[in-house]
């Protein structure tokens, strides 16, 4: 299934009304490659997209320390973007919508943007991405010459190689099976029945099943409960939903 603003991805939930508690869901192999890509962002990336003040103990400091830190502080190699906004990677386009866009999250690199250098007298042992760069060899017969000769990078990089595919982390062949706490499984009719023994349910009158769809607000929402709760599931669609 797409994920646009035109078409979400769905997820089948069975609640637990006596107790207002989501026991599982049904999840298609889309919605189970988002929660797998949740563990490929930077937390960089995380606090961006939760925001500073949102975040649960000091890490939003962080954060907002490096924002407030002077250029002059970083090293000349070393600037802060790499630290606010490093790239993150994403397993498939098909789900994308789901959070936000990041600055840098493609997995897809320009080369055309990338410079790299070498000495000028075709010394080929190392190249840098500064043309201030001293050549290291020792045993070159022009020492001290600076690596500011440009050449080009052909070819794809490690992050375009990531997801080479685009086609995800699972396959499309079963349903999974999405516990309230994140816990993922392929689903079959037995392990259905030994959840709902797990759980105790008595009354089958009491269960209700609900189709819920997954946009961007949806998606955040499961990342940021995530990393607060171990209720993920009945807090984005049952807590967040009172009153609606």
């Amino acid at each position: 299934m797409a994920s646009s603003s035109s078409s979400k991805l769905t997820m089948k939930l069975l609640i637990d009304t006596k107790h207002e508690k989501v026991l599982f869901a049904e999840a298609s192999k889309a919605v189970v490659d988002f929660l797998f890509n949740l563990l490929c962002l930077p937390l960089s990336s995380v606090i961006r997209l939760l925001g500073k003040n949102d975040m649960v103990g000091c890490l939003g400091n962080l954060y907002q320390s490096v924002e407030n830190l002077n250029e002059s502080y970083m090293q000349p190699n070393q600037y802060k973007d790499l630290l606010l906004k490093p790239r993150a990677t994403i397993s498939s386009p098909e789900i994308s919508g789901l959070l936000p866009a990041i600055d840098g999250r493609s997995t897809s690199i320009d080369n055309s943007t990338i410079s790299l250098y070498m000495c000028p007298h075709r010394c080929y042992y190392y190249v840098t991405y500064d043309n201030t760069t001293p050549c290291p060899n020792t045993n070159h017969y022009a020492p001290g010459r600076i690596m500011n000769s440009k050449i080009c990078l052909v070819g794809s990089t490690v992050a375009e190689n990531a997801f080479p595919n685009k086609s995800g982390f699972v396959k499309e062949v079963v349903t999974y099976t999405v516990m309230d706490d994140l816990v993922i499984q392929p689903m079959s009719t037995i392990s259905s029945i030994t959840l709902l023994n797990k759980f105790n349910v008595k009354e089958v009158g009491t269960l209700q099943e609900k189709v819920v769809e997954l946009g961007m607000t949806e998606g955040v929402n499961m990342l940021k409960a995530s990393l607060q709760s171990k209720l993920v599931l009945t807090t984005v669609f049952l807590k967040n939903n009172k009153g609606t």
